[in-house]
């Protein structure tokens, strides 16, 4: 199993089109201001935990994870983005976690110098980090409170585009409601993501197989029968 690459909507964050509405002039901006266009490669470092925070970065086309290691090895991955996310931003003079990349992605990105001149740019990355803010603070009610199924189906949905969120209304009664998701996230990645073990992800993705939510056609698709039955068991029901 790996990460889904199928549109986008966090719970409480607007649909994935909202999001990249919000940041879309950041790109003109970042090109104004000298930004430079990057291409990487899948599973790239764009910077290292600790590496010097000097630049500031959007997410143009692609995947990225966001994660922190500990002293033992263990990895917690703290945000994966979506195109329109704004990253590298830090409180102090070093970057406090990793970026690399999940798919082949395009970033775009900038010096801080440039940010702190502009008050138009400014006022554009504030409503995309508040946009981002809202996605990290489901993303902590996951990891503090919900149940292992429960993370799993949230994970699922998040990336089901305009479905689960405030307002949802649902498939209409002649309407399909089974979704299609293409995989990028290793199992270990997934893991990491939702502080579960790899055990423990395999274990509740073949209790979705054996209830009927969910179809696995192959190792890097998984195709849900009735996104509602799934977004019951999310926990924000």
């Amino acid at each position: 199993m790996a990460y889904l690459d199928a549109g986008y909507s966090g719970h409480g964050a607007g649909t994935r089109s909202d999001r990249v509405a919000l940041c879309e002039p950041a790109k003109a901006e970042f090109s104004n201001f000298g930004g430079k266009t990057t291409e990487y490669e899948t599973h790239a470092v764009v910077y290292y935990e600790g590496d010097p925070a000097k630049r500031l970065y959007e997410l143009v086309r692609g995947s990225i994870m966001l994660y922190k290691l500990l002293p033992d090895g263990r990895r917690q991955v703290v945000e994966v983005l979506r195109p329109g996310d704004i990253f590298g931003l830090s409180n102090g003079e070093e970057n406090d976690c990793t970026a690399e990349t999940l798919t082949q992605s395009l970033v775009q990105e900038i010096d801080l110098r440039h940010v702190e001149r502009s008050d138009e740019l400014q006022r554009t990355l504030a409503k995309c980090l508040t946009n981002q803010m809202q996605v990290l603070h489901e993303h902590a009610v996951l990891l503090g409170r919900k149940s292992a199924v429960e993370r799993v189906a949230s994970f699922l949905m998040h990336l089901v585009p305009d479905r689960g969120g405030p307002g949802c209304v649902g498939p209409s009664d002649d309407e399909d409601d089974s979704f299609d998701l293409q995989l990028h996230m290793t199992r270990q990645e997934i893991a990491d993501y939702l502080g579960l073990t790899i055990e423990t992800v395999s274990r509740v993705v073949s209790d979705l197989k054996r209830r009927g939510v969910i179809r696995v056609d192959k190792a890097d698709k998984i195709h849900l029968n009735k996104v509602c039955s799934l977004c019951q068991m999310t926990g924000i029901h």
